[in-house]
């Protein structure tokens, strides 16, 4: 049974929400992942809304540009967490989306990321996750450490090969 649903309005959305499901696979994590539209399909997104608690998810990570108004849409239907991802639009290159997203009203609240910032909604989730799940967290943990450790290899290959041989192997 999924514990994350991952939801985006637009197909166009996946190649960024694909980074939330990365970090899920990472962490063990498992999610479901559609394509909604609170305006498009408004009953059908209802009724997603409405069913995410029975059939088991306890966060939403969900995706939305422009008016971004899925995230609020599934926060005021989902007693649990909602993280809203705003999406980068050609636009306004998503400055509208994020002042949508984090302007929630009273009692609807969404937690926000940065424009296009799937994998940090990812670890988000599993943090919330974790506060229940102790081998999460233990996996959480590890995460983190991994990356600092990918910090410290990158920094001792350029003290080691100098910046101009550093960049030129990117």
């Amino acid at each position: 049974m999924a514990q994350v649903s991952i939801v985006m309005g637009s197909d166009s959305d996946l190649p960024i929400m694909a980074k939330a499901a990365d970090i899920l696979d990472q962490l063990g994590i498992t999610y479901e992942m559609n394509v909604i539209s609170a305006h498009r399909e408004p009953d059908e997104f209802f009724e997603y809304a409405k069913t995410a608690e029975e059939r088991g998810i306890k966060v939403i990570i969900a995706g939305a540009g422009k008016a971004a108004h899925l995230p609020g849409m599934c926060a005021a239907l989902f007693p649990m967490p909602v993280i809203g991802i705003p999406m980068k639009t050609s636009d306004l290159g998503g400055v509208d989306s994020l002042y949508s997203i984090v302007q929630m009203p009273t009692g609807i609240p969404v937690a926000t990321v940065a424009i296009n910032g799937a994998a940090n909604a990812g670890i988000l989730a599993a943090k919330i996750l974790a506060v229940s799940d102790p081998e999460l967290l233990k996996r959480l943990r590890a995460y983190v450490n991994d990356l600092k450790e990918d910090v410290k290899a990158k920094d001792a290959k350029l003290k080691e090969v100098g910046y101009k041989e550093y960049l030129s192997s990117k």
